[in-house]
């Protein structure tokens, strides 16, 4: 009998935060259950229900494990796991029938891969950074007759490569930045004896290898997954108080970038997590590399009150130029972005010539069901966007769209608030909720122009039931910090923040007496 096909589920977390629900094992049940899952978490947000079992967690069978073996392995992968999950009914039929769930891997025809409730991205390099340690690297080459390529044979279980994330039978395309699979297997043995004690490696398992090969793509740092690296940029959110965010914007003639210096104690910035000599990569999701010093300032400056900035201390950044790429990736991957293909796979389609970059206002009237919409976003990164509209609910009916962004809540600018921020808000608004929104190519369209978006660029006004805008008066009081070292903010509208999760009402069901029970 044919096995059933698992949804495979890639599921991100936040620093600091789980994934949302429960690991169970029950008295009387088979399996590792899903259970207790955290509305609005990444589980729920993925897909997740209550009694689905885990069959593989990031490639590794694991029905035949032990609860706690299973729990480490989804914790042991930092931010972000692949599970391969099948629904209630799904498994307990599988198993009174004798199926062997290990083979359902490999079954033509799975399931799109989701992540947190999205398709998920085309396949993924990797970046793995590894530093020797007594035993070595912990893994060895392999090349087969016939077989073009060197592969990751004897990875040692809990070594080097192991916890950089390399698997066996990983093939490699790069060493520290370099193409190598026109290499010969000793040249590329020469080459990993010669990195020394440090190496980053870009790797392809099976399924990249064939997704890169079927589109004609020479996979490089660009189209790589950075969530293996040792480490990571940070990214700091910052409210802006009266004498600025306490920092000085700094320049060192012996390097090229930008850098944080002078943090004040006490300061937004230093609360934030901002360290002395961080280089600072983006703000506000904008990357500065070739930006000059007043520019970068003026960047910070124009965002009111609050601003995200990408930073990384030294080691991230020696790590990052030693694989060739941009740690700016790591913040298109926490917001989701899919990889970056050449062009020539995709004609552009111009957008018509008549687009009305206009937003639109849409009244929600909760059902059952909930407003029937999540609502995504990513921890200090600002701008929250409209995911999943159940067909026919509230949120359809209503005129929202997937990717819509969110600009209002009830008059509220949420431009700048966080996730949690905004979903607070929603929630706060009771059975009627009042979304100013604009579709993506509208946002960016009016944002380039420098247009601010309210409900005044609608062909009509807003009904007498929908909120008006939630202004404070200015800020009269000055900043005295030099004007193009330390960022310094004009006075901005107050905005009230709310924060995210899932608009729809969804119920965790409530699990039953549990031998183990582990929160992810």
């Amino acid at each position: 009998m044919a096995g059933p096909k698992p949804r495979i589920i890639t599921l991100t977390k936040r620093e600091g935060q789980g994934y949302g629900f429960y690991l169970r094992v029950e008295h009387g049940e088979e399996g590792h259950l899903i259970r207790a899952l955290e509305m609005g978490g990444a589980a729920e947000l993925a897909g997740l229900k209550d009694g689905d079992r885990i069959v593989r967690v990031n490639g590794t069978f694991v029905d035949n494990l032990e609860h706690s073996q299973v729990a480490d392995l989804v914790r042991k992968n930092g931010m972000s796991v692949t599970l391969h999950v099948l629904g209630e009914e799904a498994y307990k039929t599988a198993k009174a029938n004798g199926v062997n769930l290990a083979d359902t891997q490999s079954q033509s025809g799975q399931s799109q891969p989701t992540m947190n409730g999205v398709s998920a991205p085309a396949a993924k390099a990797k970046l793995c950074y590894l530093q020797k340690s007594s035993n070595g690297f912990g893994f060895s080459l392999k090349s087969t007759k016939g077989t073009k390529g060197v592969f990751m044979t004897e990875v040692v279980s809990g070594g080097v490569a192991d916890q950089a994330g390399v698997k066996l039978d990983d093939r490699i395309v790069e060493i520290n930045s370099e193409n190598v699979e026109s290499l010969s297997h000793d040249q590329i043995v020469q080459k990993v004896k010669a990195a020394g004690d440090k190496v980053m490696l870009l790797l392809v398992d099976e399924d990249a290898d064939k997704f890169f090969k079927s589109k004609g793509i020479r996979p490089n740092a660009a189209h790589a997954t950075v969530k293996h690296l040792l480490y990571k940029p940070r990214i700091a959110v910052m409210t802006k108080r009266a004498d600025g965010y306490g920092f000085l914007l700094t320049e060192d003639p012996k390097r090229a970038g930008h850098y944080i210096g002078e943090l004040d104690k006490g300061s937004p910035a230093e609360r934030a997590g901002l360290k002395n000599m961080d280089r600072l990569v983006a703000v506000n999701g904008q990357e500065i590399n070739n930006c000059k010093h007043e520019q970068v300032v003026e960047k910070i400056s124009q965002q009111g009150n609050k601003c995200s900035l990408l930073v990384l201390d030294a080691e991230a950044e020696k790590m990052y130029k030693l694989g060739g790429v941009s740690p700016f990736l790591y913040w298109e991957e926490m917001r989701g972005s899919p990889p970056s293909y050449p062009e020539h796979e995709a004609e552009a389609i111009p957008a018509p010539a008549d687009v009305d970059h206009k937003p639109k206002l849409c009244r929600l009237e909760k059902t059952a069901a909930g407003f029937g919409f999540h609502l995504n976003g990513i921890q200090g990164v600002h701008g929250q966007y409209i995911k999943e509209v159940v067909k026919d609910g509230a949120a359809d009916r209503a005129g929202l769209e997937d990717d819509d962004i969110v600009v209002e809540v009830n008059g509220v600018n949420v431009e700048m608030s966080t996730h949690e921020e905004v979903v607070n808000l929603i929630h706060k608004s009771g059975d009627t909720l009042v979304l100013l929104v604009a579709e993506r190519t509208a946002y960016e369209h009016l944002k380039a122009r420098g247009v601010a978006i309210t409900p005044q660029l609608l062909d009509k006004e807003p009904s007498a039931d929908v909120p008006a805008p939630a202004y404070a008066q200015e800020d009269e009081r000055k900043d005295t910090g030099s004007d193009n070292e330390r960022p310094a903010t004009p006075p901005a509208q107050t905005r009230s923040r709310s924060s995210s999760s899932s608009s729809s009402s969804s119920s965790s069901s409530s699990a039953s007496d549990a031998s183990e029970d582990v929160k992810l």
